[in-house]
């Protein structure tokens, strides 16, 4: 997956954002205010930040070269993925779903009900 696939697949979720918050090579991806993806538009092979449950992260961690702790992040609930190594786009796609999916989760009642997750 290439990042104009990875920013037109987050781009067509409910509520994202996408900005450059920390620099012009940094592209982070929100939804409801809070981050669920980054990447740096400069580095190959492409690598994205995604936020994990933290049983996941470490299962997917020992069974996927691809998939390391989460660099600059919350190693628990953050995972690195190369994005232009052996994983499938189908799979992919489902780590930004749950990426997604984890950042929703943790919202609040309130946030929830704001953005229409309730």
């Amino acid at each position: 997956m290439n990042i104009e696939a990875l920013r037109e697949y987050c781009l067509k979720k409910s509520n994202v954002t996408e900005g450059f918050p920390f620099d012009e090579k940094t592209l982070v991806f929100k939804v409801a205010g809070k981050v669920f993806a980054i990447t740096t538009l400069d580095e190959y092979p492409m690598k994205v930040n995604l936020k994990c449950d933290p049983d996941k992260a470490i299962e997917y961690r020992e069974v996927y070269d691809e998939i390391t702790s989460g660099y600059h992040m919350n190693k628990k609930h953050w995972n690195t993925i190369d994005f232009e190594g052996r994983l499938s786009n189908e799979f992919l796609k489902h780590l930004i779903d749950h990426s997604y999916e984890c950042v929703i989760e943790g919202l609040s009642r309130r946030e929830k009900e704001e953005f229409g997750y309730l």
